[in-house]
């Protein structure tokens, strides 16, 4: 197991790799949508069973956030840009599951616990989340497309659109969790 100061050498020699490597070079603009899941549809639906997510954030600003997350068997470090209501800059990669845990375990005090179930529909997979923690009662799903204008098709399912709204973010559910609204 890797001391805390070997990890934060790791990834800030990652990070400065990440911004030599991509930044002015390659520019990958995530376009999602997302939308409320009509809970009594979505538990009539024969579906294919989810992947259990623990994720959690480095770092929150208003320019960028950073995640470290646990996708089933797999760790992944993600960084988004600046949202402009359906895109952002997106730049994942796979990293040891073992530091995954380490450093979620470590620097991220508030997580997201979820598991992420993918619904085919046409030419789209829908991803549908279903929160649990302190999240608990929220599902939710999203869609990537090519392009904001591009159409897709809506499962009955689907409840209201929540796009753009930031208390959907996983970021702010981190911090401002769905069970503390009501």
């Amino acid at each position: 197991m890797r001391t805390a100061k070997e990890l934060q050498n790791l990834l800030k020699k990652n990070i400065c790799t990440f911004r030599t490597k991509y930044f002015g070079f390659m520019h990958h603009l995530e376009i999602e949508r997302k939308f409320l899941v009509r809970r009594d549809e979505w538990t009539k639906l024969a579906r294919p069973a989810g992947i259990t997510y623990i994720q959690g954030y480095l770092s929150i600003d208003d320019e960028k956030v950073v995640r470290v997350r646990v996708a089933g068997e797999k760790g992944f470090i993600t960084i988004k840009g600046k949202s402009s209501t359906i895109s952002h800059p997106e730049f994942e990669y796979e990293i040891p599951v073992a530091d995954a845990k380490e450093l979620l375990a470590k620097y991220t005090p508030n997580r997201i616990e979820k598991v992420r179930t993918r619904i085919p529909a046409g030419k789209h997979v829908w991803e549908v989340d279903e929160f649990h923690g302190e999240n608990e009662g929220l599902l939710m799903a999203e869609i990537e497309l090519e392009s904001p204008e591009e159409l897709f098709e809506k499962p009955t399912w689907l409840g209201e659109e929540v796009t753009g709204d930031k208390r959907y973010y996983n970021s702010w559910l981190s911090c401002h969790p769905f069970g503390t609204w009501r």
